[in-house]
């Protein structure tokens, strides 16, 4: 075991749908080390393959990607106050020649993928002998803070090396043909990550990137517009000195680009789009990227859950209604909770834009959507929050997704088929029992964030409004208890952590809404039950 085994109180915290700072620190380890060890997976699968699956090309890029990677955080370390490394490898004035593949493949790449070891704090030879990568090879620093290790640990990571697992036909489920765009896309994308870290980290080089799809993105900069979307591949020649980055298409004029601290770049081009962030949680908390740049921020390609709407790509007035709804979502929390606004604030990595939901009404108050992806711990997929409120309760929601997907990666609950044949009244469709119990657990939270949210509301109508959500939320959860408690597949973890729940569901209980909320909920749980019966009886 690379991490050591969840401890009973780890358990009890999650299922009372809190967690305190140990708790979420384990949950946030554990998804980082698989995030690592997924790209070890891509690293040793391009070795692995094929010459006609990943050509000598293809090994030769990811390579001389890697290799910048190295140099980057070789400079970072350099650059910070203490000792220097004996072999600070200080970067020429002049950036290296510009090159796709700046060093042979010699062998295979198990020197690259030595450098990945996900059982340490930091990214060291995970093989007694490792062969090497140069004559004098230097592992990447074990700094858990490092640059390089933040762009590695970034949420979308996981997607992108699924993705490239299944292009180069290492991943799991089916895979009806290979399509050699994919990976050239994939590995693209690597590159400018790469090229992305070390303009951060204040490396001077000159790389060749290719853009797809009319974008080339450079993560935590920005992205460049080089066609429509849809349009094939262009090579862009990215250099970066003296902290410029320079991107040059032929018969295009040059970009310049000023990476500004933290996030986003700043150019005068209108073929260039900024980062965007919003601003930390709680004082002294990282800013929250705002990403509708990232190529990997939603699924590409196959069916979309029925609830979510498509990326959206956001102008000046969308930033600023996000800006506006996000500068009251932590009081909104706070009043909510204590735990809820300190879990967002730990968990929270990314937020993706949705655009809003088909039907719904522009600028109105219905009509939204939000996700999690379980292969990218850390981001929530949102569309635009109409209120500081709404916001906070979106967080609150998703979050628990998060939390209880992230423990059922490293603990089994219970061994239930994924067969769909439970009601839920929040959606109209049977529910496998582990739907079933990742939505009582978020809409648990809710139910509690609500009931704090209303006895905290000095204002009537906010009050008012608290109590109704709370009331639907907590009759929501008690028609589908009876269903989880009673489940024989629940394990004796598993069983631990649902009756941590009921011990929540029942101290809600002790300060009911008012009789006019719980009726109407009472009645609507009723009438979905109702409707779902008629839907979905045996033998229909």
């Amino acid at each position: 075991m690379i991490l050591p085994a969840v401890p009973d109180r780890a358990v009890d915290e999650l299922g009372r749908t809190e967690g305190g700072p140990e708790t979420l620190g384990l949950l946030v380890r554990d998804q980082h080390t698989r995030r690592l060890l997924l790209l070890r997976a891509v690293l040793d699968a391009a070795e692995s393959a094929a010459p006609d699956v990943c050509p000598a090309a293809a090994l030769n890029r990811l390579r001389a990607d890697w290799s910048l990677l190295e140099e980057a955080e070789r400079r970072e370390r350099s650059d910070r106050p203490g000792p220097v490394s004996a072999h600070p490898n200080p970067v020429s004035e002049h950036p290296h020649p510009v090159s796709e593949h700046p060093h042979p493949v010699s062998g295979n790449l198990n020197p690259l993928s030595s450098y990945l070891n996900p059982a340490s704090p930091g990214l060291i030879p995970a093989s007694p002998n490792p062969k090497p990568l140069s004559p004098n090879p230097k592992p990447l620093s074990p700094n858990p803070v490092s640059l390089v290790r933040g762009f590695l640990l970034h949420p979308f990571i996981g997607p992108w090396a699924r993705d490239t697992l299944r292009a180069l036909g290492a991943g799991t489920g089916p895979l009806p043909g290979r399509d050699s765009r994919e990976q050239d896309r994939a590995l693209a994308h690597f590159g400018a990550l790469a090229a992305a870290a070390a303009a951060r980290a204040g490396v001077s080089y000159a790389v060749r990137l290719t853009a797809h799809d009319g974008v080339l993105a450079l993560p935590s900069l920005g992205a460049l517009r080089t066609g429509a979307p849809g349009s094939g591949a262009t090579e862009v020649t990215v250099v970066h000195r003296r902290g410029r980055l320079t991107l040059r298409r032929r018969g295009e004029t040059d970009v310049v680009v000023r990476p500004q601290s933290g996030t986003g770049a700043w150019s005068e081009s209108a073929a260039w789009t900024s980062a965007y962030t919003l601003p930390g949680l709680v004082p002294g908390s990282a800013a929250v990227p705002l990403d509708d740049l990232d190529p990997y921020r939603t699924a590409r390609g196959g069916p979309r859950p029925d609830t979510l709407s498509g990326p959206a790509a956001l102008d000046e007035a969308d930033r600023k209604h996000w800006l506006h709804t996000w500068s009251g979502t932590a009081t909104a929390l706070a009043t909510g909770g204590g735990n809820r606004l300190a879990e967002s604030a730990a968990l929270l990595r990314c937020m993706v834009p949705l655009a809003a939901p088909p039907g719904s009404v522009p600028g109105g108050t219905g009509g939204s959507c939000s996700g999690t992806r379980r292969e990218a711990f850390g981001a929530i997929l949102s569309s635009a929050p109409a209120t500081a409120t709404a916001f906070a309760a979106t967080l609150v929601h998703e979050i628990q997704h998060a939390k209880l997907a992230a423990l059922s990666d490293m603990v089994t609950l219970h061994h239930a088929s994924p067969e769909a044949r439970h009601f839920a009244p929040w959606r109209p469709d049977p529910r496998p029992y582990d739907g079933l119990l990742q939505g009582a657990y978020s809409h648990l939270a809710l139910a509690d964030f609500f009931q704090r949210s209303a006895l905290a509301a000095t204002l009537p109508a906010r009050r008012d409004a608290a109590w109704a959500q709370h009331a639907r939320c907590q009759a929501q959860v008690g028609a589908v208890l009876p269903a989880l408690v009673g489940s024989g597949d629940l394990t004796v973890r598993g069983r631990r952590f649902v009756d941590r729940m009921v011990e929540v569901y029942e101290r809600l209980a002790e300060q009911p809404p008012p009789r006019g909320h719980a009726a109407r909920a009472t009645a609507y749980v009723q009438a979905a039950r109702t409707l779902w019966n008629r839907r979905h009886a045996p033998g229909e």
